[in-house]
């Protein structure tokens, strides 16, 4: 007796690219400029490994730590981190997590998961403003380099 299987081909998702991570880095340069903050941005791929980085050179250097750990945070998480926020309050529902992991988780808004036909493919961060600034910078260039 023979049993017929169907085979379901998956659908390749193009992984982020060197020249998506140099697009998403002056998209996020210029709309840095654009609201006169001076920051470092990060662009990580799927695995969580750093594509491209950029600090400007008045930027605080921390800027470059926060903005790799936005980044990676808002990868792990799948979620933009202005959304996270409230989840790590004290009250919070994940309020354990910012030191559960060994890996560094940064609940500050600034870092935004990237996606390509619905698949997480890597994340975009920036520090070096206030948070909503940061916010605003990665969605800009995420809108401007057409990765949204």
């Amino acid at each position: 007796m023979s049993t017929t299987t169907s085979v379901t081909p998956t659908s390749t998702v193009r992984p982020l690219t060197t020249r998506d991570a140099e697009r998403l880095i002056d998209a996020a340069v210029r709309a840095a400029e654009g609201t006169g903050v001076r920051g470092s941005v990060s662009v990580l791929d799927a695995g969580g490994h750093l594509l491209g980085f950029r600090r400007d050179d008045a930027a605080v250097l921390i800027s470059g730590e926060t903005s790799t750990r936005k980044a990676y945070t808002a990868l792990q998480l799948d979620a933009p981190t202005a959304d996270l926020v409230e989840l790590v309050r004290p009250d919070g529902l994940f309020h354990t997590l910012p030191t559960a992991l060994d890996r560094p988780l940064l609940f500050l808004a600034g870092g935004v998961p990237l996606h390509r036909d619905g698949r997480l493919i890597g994340a975009l961060g920036f520090g070096g403003g206030a948070p909503e600034q940061d916010h605003r910078i990665v969605t800009e260039a995420i809108a401007e380099a057409d990765l949204a």
